[in-house]
């Protein structure tokens, strides 16, 4: 008669348990996939944020440039009498 093999009761916790791991490593494993995702994400905003925030920079920086042009041409257009006061 073959013998049974006996197995402690703690092993079939222990299975489970491990088991129990396991599950938890994979959906954690997913979770994690799903957030690196999300940070690709916000990092390409991110970047096209700044670019647009440096574009509309260079845009202010040149509009000034051409209004100070612009005070320039007008004050050298304009005509001083000269009989008028220096200050």
């Amino acid at each position: 008669m073959p013998r049974r093999k006996l197995i402690a009761p703690g092993v079939y916790m222990w299975r489970s348990y491990v088991s129990a791991l396991l599950a938890e490593r994979d959906q954690l494993r997913r979770e994690l996939l799903s957030t690196k995702q999300e940070l690709d994400e916000v990092r390409s905003l991110l970047r096209e944020l700044k670019a647009a925030t440096m574009a509309r920079y260079r845009a202010e920086e040149e509009l000034r440039l051409l209004y100070r042009e612009r005070e320039i041409q007008r004050a050298r257009a304009t005509e001083r009498s000269p009989d008028a006061w220096l200050n």
